[in-house]
């Protein structure tokens, strides 16, 4: 009897739901309903004339009601331990940048740290979703690695106009054993392989595949990866100008496919310019910028000047000579010998000694190049194609200004920008900032006066700052910050951005550097295998020195 009663009352409750479905009512007035029919309305005579109930199809209850009402037992998906720990390492990693920004690398570091242990907590916790875990521990401990590269000198470099050093000029005074069984190898690898540059094979150029083949194999694949961020714009400019594909070796030969190298007769940059011949090919220097570390322009004036020097000497071994040694060198040679033949020349010793062995190293990093897989060159990972967008400078700006806009390292920022010597980009320099954030640094730059943009910095507010403990870490009052943003209050809130005027020191010249940030590292994740910035030195790979 009991049970009886459960199941009417349950039956009215499920009637009275369907019955109310689709009503205007508030979810109160549909609580109020009541179970017994409505009075018939003023006036009417018959059930005739009352209105007639619609037309029901069948299952209408089951077809319209909420999928809560239909899988009653079903419950939510309840947050896990895991998902609690992977906010908070979030958490942790923005509040991180956050301190970084504002100098506090003791806290950074606490708080990286923090972010990463809670990763591996999660992960630990759930091992179903390791591989997910896995590739958000990659991507926090890149970023983390970026700021620690920012600090750990590579801001230094930028500061002080540093560039990292010419690595193959040893190597061209220098000949390397032939192997024997090398050449028949070689010779059948030639006459399988597709080259628009014509290719020759002798005991100079079997003696440099010998010597990348073993002890010079590790720059060649370091310079190989790293190819890969230059590698589409290379390609394209190459063809735009109707140089052979294979001449990007040019680069890897110059200078490993660094931006900013520089060997000890002064040629600069990725395809290593004297100034002069930068001059003459479009490529300016000035006190805060040089050209010929911005790896586009200096590839579309290398392409420029290779084109002329086949034109000139309608042979690409000698055009090749000439990029190395200068078009007069190579000119004197053919006129005193009357042979405008490379190897002619070679033999004869009439080139510079680096020039004869230049284009055998070339000859032997495309033979290499064309069959990777017999020299231990294929599948190599290379390096994600750099893209970014540009924006014009109004006024001359410090990249630590735009370093805190864009929330990126300042480090990134300048490898982005290796033609920036000195931390400033001047009035209408086409500046390189990350992907998509092109608009937004526009938009914020105006925040900043013109003349203050060299100076002040922006600091985005974490929780729990004040305006307080945000001028303390600038060395700048509350009030200045307050009076700046035009605030109402001398609270701060959080997400906020904030100009922070920092002092501007007269005696300081206008392109005084950028101010420095100091290095932090993660105890908990030591990464080695990150690319690192154009802006800091490091052993350069594979470089022939030019005398352009």
């Amino acid at each position: 009897m009991e049970a009886s009663k459960k199941t009417l009352l349950s039956f009215l409750m499920v009637a009275a739901v369907v019955g109310c479905a689709g009503c205007g009512y508030t979810q109160q007035s549909r609580f109020q309903m009541s179970f017994l029919p409505s009075p018939p309305r003023a006036g009417a005579e018959s059930a005739e004339d009352l209105p007639q109930p619609p037309v029901v199809e069948a299952n209408t209850y089951l077809s319209q009601a909420p999928p809560i009402l239909l899988a009653a037992n079903t419950s939510l998906p309840r947050k896990t331990n895991a998902d609690s720990l992977l906010f908070r390492a979030e958490q942790s990693f923005e509040r991180g940048k956050r301190l970084y920004q504002a100098n506090d690398i003791a806290g950074a570091r606490r708080e990286f740290d923090s972010a990463i242990d809670a990763i591996l907590e999660a992960s630990a916790e759930n091992p179903s979703e390791s591989m997910d875990y896995s590739r958000r521990l990659d991507q926090m401990a890149d970023a983390i690695h970026r700021f620690d590269l920012a600090g750990m000198g590579a801001s230094a470099a930028v500061e002080e106009g540093k560039f990292e050093k010419a690595p193959n000029e040893d190597i061209l005074v220098m000949t390397f054993p032939v192997d024997p069984k090398l050449k028949d190898r070689v010779r059948e690898q030639l006459a399988a392989t597709v080259s628009q540059l014509p290719l020759t094979v002798n005991d100079t150029v079997l003696g440099y595949i010998n010597y990348f083949s073993h002890r010079g194999h590790s720059t060649i694949v370091a310079a190989t990866q790293r190819s890969g961020r230059y590698r589409p714009m290379i390609q394209r400019i190459l063809d735009e100008e109707g140089i052979p594909q294979e001449l990007i070796h040019l680069a890897q030969a110059e200078s490993g496919f660094i931006p900013r190298a520089m060997s000890r007769k002064a040629a600069g940059g990725m395809w290593q310019f004297l100034t002069e011949r930068g001059h003459q090919y479009g490529l300016m220097q000035t006190r805060y910028t040089d050209d010929r570390m911005d790896p586009e322009k200096a590839t579309r004036a290398a392409a420029r000047h290779l084109h002329d020097l086949y034109t000139e000497f309608g042979d690409w071994y000698l055009a090749i000579a000439a990029y190395n040694c200068g078009p007069g060198a190579v000119e004197k040679a053919v006129e005193r010998t009357g042979y405008a033949d490379f190897w002619q020349l070679r033999s004869l010793g009439v080139l510079p000694a680096e020039t004869t062995n230049y284009v055998p190293i070339i000859l032997a990093m495309t033979i290499m190049e064309k069959n990777a897989a017999e020299y231990g060159l294929d599948g190599i990972q290379m390096d994600a194609p750099v893209e970014y967008d540009t924006v014009e400078m109004t006024a001359p700006t410090s990249l630590a200004l735009v370093s805190d806009i864009a929330d990126v390292p300042l480090a990134e920022l300048a490898e982005l920008n290796p033609a920036v010597l000195k931390g400033i980009a001047p009035e209408k320099f086409a500046l390189h900032v990350p992907k998509g954030s092109g608009s937004q640094l526009s938009a914020t730059l105006a925040m900043v006066p013109p003349e203050r943009r060299i100076d002040w910095r922006m600091h985005r507010v974490a929780a729990g700052e004040t305006l307080a403990g945000i001028g303390k870490r600038y060395g700048v009052t509350a009030s200045a910050i307050q009076s700046v943003n035009h605030l109402q209050s001398s609270e701060a809130m959080e997400g906020d951005q904030l100009v922070i005027p920092v002092a501007h020191v007269a005696a300081a010249p206008a392109h005084r550097t950028a101010s420095r940030r100091p290095a932090h590292r993660t105890s908990a994740v030591h990464r080695t295998t990150h690319s690192a910035s154009a802006a800091q030195p490091q052993k350069a790979p594979v470089m022939v020195a030019s005398a352009r």
